[in-house]
């Protein structure tokens, strides 16, 4: 959905192993690891998913692989979303994927006007440590571009926010998964970075 090719380019420039873009199933699960990238709308990415027959394959991946989600492969891995007046999403993690105009207003605490989507650079607050911010500051910037976010159940799974209007959960962990609202493959340095750690990441938290 969208970014899959900028996403491949960004993961050949960090590391020497075969890099596949596939819709196969069989190809997914035979994999060492799994980036589930997205860009759009969650209608069209689920109706891609359910199309290839890869919802089941998703969730079975997610379990047992160092897994990274990025951007709409995030937002996915919640029950459900309100774009497009809803849709029910893969549902790895309960929660929802809400839209900024219903809990921002139209300028943050500074009189910063917030224009929506939210599109470009803007800082990631680690809340956990994890394997995957190796090397990567604190508050460090990445591309963003997005109008809807996270809201999990479970707030121990936040493993990054970024500010808003709000304070909203930017990356998110648990186990094998982790999974980022923003782009790295767009955001220089840092992203290369955090690409590079998750090619050497064994899924260990």
């Amino acid at each position: 959905m969208g970014n899959l090719h900028s996403v491949h380019k960004a993961l050949q420039h960090v590391t020497d192993e075969k890099v596949v873009i596939t819709s196969s199933p069989d190809d997914i699960l035979k994999a060492d690891r799994v980036v589930f990238p997205g860009q759009g709308a969650a209608l069209d990415c689920m109706s891609e998913l359910h199309k290839h027959e890869l919802v089941d394959v998703i969730t079975e991946v997610s379990l047992s692989k160092p897994f990274l989600g990025v951007c709409m492969g995030m937002q996915v891995l919640m029950e459900h979303s309100v774009e497009g007046g809803g849709v029910d999403c893969i549902g790895k993690y309960k929660g929802t994927v809400q839209h900024f105009t219903d809990h921002i207003g139209a300028t943050d605490a500074a009189g910063n006007r917030l224009k929506i989507p939210q599109m470009g650079w803007n800082q990631i607050k680690h809340t956990q440590d994890h394997p995957l911010w190796k090397g990567i500051e604190d508050n460090a910037r990445f591309y963003f571009v997005h109008s809807y976010f996270v809201a999990p159940e479970d707030k121990s799974i936040v493993s990054g926010e970024t500010e808003f209007g709000i304070s909203y959960p930017s990356a998110i962990a648990k186990d094998n998964v982790f999974a980022i609202q923003a782009h790295p493959e767009k955001s220089a340095d840092d992203g290369l970075q955090l690409l590079k750690n998750f090619t050497n990441w064994n899924g260990q938290p």
